[in-house]
């Protein structure tokens, strides 16, 4: 693979940390074996095994439990009613995360089944016993009586209201959101060109390597509920937990240890798995059983009962002129949101707002169905409704060059929201909650940067040459722009121990993507140190409180910006104090090489320097002294000259350590455009990448190699959307795929033996350092991108992705049957 980086416009490449690709500090640690991911905790712990229906949809009779109470090793078994005899909180249904006035019908499941069942894999009962085997064998024997209904399977069927998921929501709508700008019916009419085009994205899911799993641990003399989870957000399933079980939130701590990935998929919360689990280690706690239970999602479980997306029905019905203006956009679209609704509608908001990407219609309209359907509920998966909405606006673009006979590109182009745009409010509200408006983008730029990169003025005489060998190849491009760091907030606690080390913390939680390396450069770059000599805390409610979560491409923007304004506290505090000891203005100092020092000057010089550990020993005022270090802030030495003073300055407090936070006005957008060169095999119709280029505007970046990474891992996961990955249900509910034997995921084998990256900057004026996110990019258009690429290929639309190389085949056949019938 080549990469080129552009660092010409990154902060302080050449002296600082940030911007610089050093290795991440964490993979030492994590591909020695030393990782602690959730089943590495917890091995004294009880272990709960689940019962889960075999049904997509049926009432439920009765519960036999009897047989089961009979097996060694099984210490409790729970049902729905054990719920409720506990408490009113324990027996409600689980909560909609996210309130929007556009849903209509939220309807949410309980942590085990109340009544009926609404896809196939839902909780029913819970076992806890000694060991996993015996929970299983438990389960096995738990018998249910179900009453069938019939299941609604598929958006078609959903639609149409002949059967209701939910008695009460009658036309299976969960939601209906619409919103636009100008008059698109009146532009659709006077427009002197009209298509419409008729798309789907079928269902996906994002299968992290590590399920879902949840520990939890019951103090009994504190009264304190330890729980460890494979989440995206701790704080707020900490505080979600507390809620259900009905305690103090001071009493309930939450960490999220190394995390296998997430996606989105462990950014719902509470799943019902750390309901259950929680509860029963405080249940089992107070009854003197056990104070440790666990729970380890097999992979099967995360098929059927964690969560899927992406499927998606998308009607587009566009009006431009002779020169490839876009006058009006009108976008229905019906989204399948599985049984239920818990994260709310952010994946429908962020296609009904993203399919504008980086260009401006004269008129827009969006008219989008969420609909109940009897399969696994549907939450955010990387790039969360994104694709499906580049999908639809990318396929236009091809749409209308193809009507006029026009360069691809060049219809791009003219459509652009330029840089002198800037910011460019659509007076739309984005999935934050705040208006959608681009700060910063230079769409123009990177287009450039594609067509030589990619030579795609090149590329005809390419793909005549190669057919002449009897190859298939073509070429497809795609656009897009990303809103990432949404709010409300995160927040960053740092402090300078008096060993001169920095240990750092934030609730954001980390799932892989370089955090603690990342975030280490910001410090480091703020307190003068060594990026070695800052240890990042992530995901643990004992070191810092409150959060929000990763998700969104928000961690180095909303932890980096607070990391960075909590650093910038400590290096005005130490300023500060070391100004007491060298006489001199603050303003004259500066940290560099771990010391604070005169500007200009070399650190270490005594006179003119102070070692940071130093200064934080005379942060701290101290009346004992315990060893040599602390013995420099007792009454008696004299570090502080100005004895009319008191020894801590009002409104200051001892410690060289600060918390600080970050709170956007909206959201910053990023921006790409990608190309696929691939081949098609004119026999077996297999589909090759060869070549995928990637141009991509992240802001300033922190660490090249971490952002390579996470573009090359997302679009990895893009062509396994573009290709093989697909969720099959029958028309009884029942997922036919339901393992890796079946679910097809692509290896290295299946990515391109050729993927280029390069960067436009366009620094974003809503952080302190310029930042925008980057980890979602690289997944957002590759289907849209591939789906041109074949059709460049075989001159045959591609409307529906993925595509396999035998729908490939049949879309050949119809093609050519249609011709001779023509």
């Amino acid at each position: 693979m080549t990469t080129q980086i552009d660092t010409a416009h990154v902060v302080g490449a050449s002296e600082k940390f940030f911007g610089k690709p050093i290795p991440r500090e964490e993979d030492t640690r994590l591909l020695s074996g030393q990782g602690r991911y959730l089943d590495d905790l917890g091995h004294g712990a009880l272990i709960a095994a689940f019962v889960r229906s075999p049904h997509a949809h049926a009432k439920i009779i009765d519960i036999d439990i009897d047989p089961a109470l009979d097996v060694a090793g099984v210490h409790a078994i729970y049902i729905y009613d054990d719920l409720v005899d506990d408490s009113e909180e324990m027996a409600e249904n689980l909560p909609l995360l996210i309130p929007h006035p556009a849903i209509v019908a939220a309807r949410n499941g309980y942590p085990l089944a109340k009544d009926e069942v609404n896809h196939v894999g839902e909780a029913i009962a819970m076992v806890v016993a000694d060991n996993r085997y015996i929970a299983e064998d438990a389960c096995a024997k738990i018998d249910v009586t179900y009453e069938m209904l019939d299941p609604v399977v598929g958006i078609d069927t959903a639609r149409t209201a002949a059967k209701a998921v939910h008695a009460d929501v009658p036309d299976n709508v969960a939601a209906r959101l619409q919103h636009g700008f100008g008059d698109v019916d009146a532009e659709l009419a006077a427009a002197p060109n009209r298509l419409t085009l008729d798309l789907e994205i079928e269902r996906s899911a994002s299968m992290p390597m590590e399920g879902k799993g949840v520990y939890a641990r019951w103090d009994g003399d504190e009264n304190v509920l330890t729980f460890w989870t494979s989440t995206q957000t701790s704080t707020s399933a900490r505080a979600a937990i507390a809620a259900r079980l009905g305690m103090a939130l001071n009493k309930v701590h939450c960490i999220a240890p190394d995390v296998g990935g997430g996606f989105g998929v462990k950014i719902v919360h509470p799943w019902p798995e750390e309901v259950m689990v929680t509860w029963a280690a405080r249940r089992l706690g107070r009854a003197g059983v056990s104070n440790e239970v666990k729970w380890v999602e097999d992979r099967r479980e995360h098929f059927i009962s964690s969560a899927h997306e992406r499927g998606q029905i998308q009607k587009v019905e566009i009006g431009f002129d002779d020169d490839g203006h876009l006058l009006a956009f009108d976008f229905t679209f019906w989204h399948d949101n599985g049984a239920y609704l818990p994260y709310g509608i952010i994946v429908m908001i962020n296609t009904a707002t993203q399919v504008l990407g980086p260009y401006k219609p004269k008129s827009f309209r969006v008219d989008a169905y969420s609909l109940y359907t009897n399969t696994v509920l549907v939450t955010p998966y990387r790039g969360a409704g994104r694709p499906q909405a580049v999908f639809a606006m990318e396929r236009a673009m091809d749409a209308i060059a193809d009507h006029l006979d026009k360069d691809r590109i060049a219809v791009r182009e003219i459509n652009f929201v330029r840089p002198e745009d800037m910011p460019y409010d659509f007076g739309l509200m984005f999935q934050d909650g705040r208006p959608l408006i681009y700060d910063t983008g230079d769409y123009q730029a990177g287009i450039d940067k594609l067509k030589k990169l990619v030579d795609w003025d090149g590329f005809p005489e390419y793909q005549r040459k190669a057919r002449a060998e009897g190859r298939t190849v073509g070429i497809g491009i795609g656009a897009y722009v990303e809103g990432t760091g949404p709010g409300p907030y995160e927040g960053a606690h740092v402090v300078v121990e008096t060993s001169g080390k920095v240990k750092a913390a934030t609730g954001l939680t980390t799932q892989g993507q370089g955090h603690q390396t990342a975030f280490a450069q910001i410090v480091a770059d703020d307190l003068g140190v060594k990026v070695s000599d800052v240890e990042i805390v992530t995901g643990d409610t004992r070191r810092f409180g409150y959060a929000v979560g990763t998700f969104a491409s928000r961690g180095a923007v909303m932890s980096g910006s607070a990391f960075h304004v909590a650093a910038q506290m400590v290096a005005e505090k130490a300023k500060n104090v070391a100004s007491g000891i060298l006489s001199v203005d603050p303003s004259d100092l500066e940290l560099r090489g771990g010391h604070v020092c005169v500007v200009g000057t070399e650190p270490g010089v005594d006179g003119t320097s102070v070692p940071l550990s130093v200064v934080a020993v005379l942060s701290n005022p101290l009346r004992y002294a315990f060893d040599k270090e602390s013995k420099l802030a007792t009454g008696f030495a004299k570090t502080n000259p100005d004895m009319t003073k008191p020894p801590i300055a009002e409104g200051d407090q001892p410690g060289l350590e600060a918390t600080g936070y970050y709170s956007p006005p909206h959201s910053t957008f990023a921006s790409g455009v990608h190309a696929a060169i691939v081949e098609t095999d004119p026999i077996t119709a297999e589909i090759t990448v060869l070549r995928y280029v990637v141009i991509h505007d992240c802001g300033n970046v922190i660490n090249p190699r971490i952002v390579e990474g996470q573009v090359q891992g997302a679009v990895a996961q893009g062509i396994g959307g573009a290709l093989y990955e697909k969720i099959v249900y029958d028309e009884h509910g029942q997922m036919l795929n339901a393992s890796y034997m079946d679910f097809l995921m692509p290896f290295v084998t299946e990515m391109p033996n050729t993927l280029e990256m390069d960067h436009t900057v366009t620094p974003s004026g809503l952080n302190p350092l310029g930042m925008k996110g980057a980890g979602e990019a690289g997944v957002i258009p590759t289907s849209a991108v591939i789906a041109a690429a074949i059709e460049n290929a075989e001159g045959i639309p591609i409307t529906s992705m993925p595509i396999s190389p035998s729908e490939l085949f049949e879309l050949r056949l119809a093609h050519q049957s249609a011709q001779e019938n023509s």
